[in-house]
This record gives C-alpha cells, sequence and structure tokens, in this order.
C-alpha cells in the first residue's frame, strides 16, 4: 500500500512506549484522568499539585532517549519517503532522532509560558526556580526511577500541600507548561500547517496513536476525504480504523522499522 508513495506521519504516545514513557489509552495502560485546562487555571490546589508532581515527572522524561521507531522516521525523512511528522506527543523524541520536518501538535514539555503576558522560559530554568522554592521536595518523594510517570511528564505522587509554586519573573502571572491541555485548544495556526503537511504527501501512516481525540482523528479524516490511503498501526483497536485502509494491530518499533528498510527511496526527479 505505501511502496512508491510519500507519506506524512500522524504519531501518538505508542510510538514513545519503547523509550519508557506510558501511554494513556494502550491496552496496558493504567486508568488515568489527566489534569483539564478549566482545573489547571480555576484552583490553586490543582494548579499546586500539577507543578509539584510536574517537578518531580519532567526529569524522567528529559533523560528519555529516541527508540528504532523514531529512528526509522528520521531515516525515511532523510531519504524523502516521508514528508513530515504531526505528533501529538510532548517528548520531542523526534527531533532528538533527527526528524527536521516536525509538526509538535500539543506543544512541547520543554517549554513555560506565562499566561499573562506570554512570557515563555525554559522547563530547566524553573526547575531552578523550583528546586530553591522547594528544596530537597524531590528527595522526600524518592528515586525519579521509582515513581510512575505519565505521559505528559506527570508524576504520581500523593503528597503536594506545602509544594510552593512559582510565578512568571516578568509580570508575577500565572505559568503553564507550553502544552495543549485536554480542554483546551489546539492553535489554529498549527493545525493548518498539519493539514498542509497531509496534503503534501500521498498517504498518511499513523503510528502509535487510539485516535480517541479529535485534535489527531481530523488528519485521519482529512486524508481519507481526499482519497489518500490511511494505514494506522498500533496496539488495539482506534478511532479510526473505520477510515483506514488498512489496520495493523503491532508495535510502532519493529514496525517502523520494517518499513524503513524495505519501502525504496524516491527516484530521482520526484517532486520533493
Amino acid at each position: 500500500m505505501l511502496r512508491g508513495k510519500r507519506l506524512t506521519v500522524l504519531t501518538g504516545a505508542g510510538v514513545s512506549t519503547d523509550s519508557g514513557i506510558p501511554d494513556y489509552r494502550g491496552p496496558d495502560s493504567p486508568p488515568r484522568t489527566p489534569m483539564t485546562f478549566q482545573q489547571f487555571v480555576g484552583d490553586e490546589a490543582f494548579r499546586r499539585h500539577y507543578w509539584a508532581r510536574n517537578h518531580v515527572g519532567w526529569r524522567h522524561v528529559h533523560r528519555t532517549e529516541p527508540n528504532a521507531g523514531h529512528r526509522a522516521l528520521a531515516a525515511m525523512e532523510a531519504r524523502r519517503v516521508v514528508v513530515g511528522v504531526v505528533t501529538q506527543n510532548v517528548d520531542l523524541l523526534h527531533e532528538d532522532a533527527g526528524s527536521r520536518n516536525v509538526i509538535d501538535l500539543h506543544g512541547r514539555y520543554d517549554r513555560v509560558v506565562c499566561l499573562s503576558c506570554g512570557h515563555v522560559v525554559s522547563r530547566a530554568h524553573l526547575a531552578q526556580r523550583l528546586e530553591e522554592l522547594n528544596p530537597g521536595f524531590v528527595e522526600s518523594v524518592g528515586a525519579v526511577g521509582d515513581v510512575e510517570i505519565a505521559p505528559d511528564a506527570d508524576a504520581v505522587i500523593e503528597t503536594t500541600s506545602g509544594f510552593v509554586v512559582a510565578d512568571c519573573e516578568v509580570c508575577g502571572g500565572m505559568l503553564k507548561p507550553d502544552i495543549v491541555y485536554f480542554g483546551e485548544t489546539v492553535p489554529r495556526e498549527r493545525v493548518e500547517r498539519a493539514y498542509a503537511m497531509v496534503d503534501a504527501a500521498d498517504a498518511l501512516l499513523v503510528a502509535g496513536s487510539s485516535l480517541t481525540v479529535q485534535s489527531g482523528l481530523r488528519f485521519v479524516r482529512h486524508a481519507a476525504k481526499a482519497g489518500k490511503p490511511v494505514v494506522v498501526v498500533n496496539r488495539g483497536a482506534t478511532r479510526g480504523d473505520g477510515l483506514a485502509t488498512i489496520t495493523l494491530d503491532a508495535g510502532t518499533s519493529e514496525t517502523l522499522t520494517a518499513l524503513s528498510d524495505r519501502l525504496p527511496t524516491p527516484r530521482t526527479g520526484d517532486p520533493v
């Protein structure tokens, strides 16, 4: 189905599980209730709880490395088999693997934005401030390797009542990870760029996404409406299976590696 075609790839949390980052909806995933945008901005206790958990969890994501699936996609992009990647992940592992044309649909975990003035700082800089405000907090929780981590760098810990949250250094406003929360809207400009990337390819490959939320499913609908082949590779059923030309219940690392090995490089003179 994909031989001779140029692909846009839509990836979800299943692509990163082999790097040690769990997903939300895989067959073996524990039940999770992610914090919503409304909870974060509307309740100081929720916000404190989130930042305390994130203060621990982001260290885990920061030390993860790309797996064979990420590397296979980067290799296929280098050979012009892959046009680009639209990822629902915030872990930056596609970029770390060498992919260049990546749209981080739901944002990225390594940046923090002020909701009042828009000032952006690195998550590493905020970590230093939170460490100064909460000396010994991470050590009191235990080793990072022993703490359960969620896909958005949220650590599953219980005692957060004494945690001190940092405000914006510029205006004193509320800081939020540069991540699209549940209940929040993906910026329109980002969505339009993703649609354009789907339009630029001959087929859409979905890897490691259950397509449960509309932010990813819309690109499957868009490709199917345009008559483009849609191939879904995922552990378990997805919401887009009815729109797919082919579905494969399989792991992404081994499948993407096999595709990288077998799909031919486009002929010289083919459009880029």
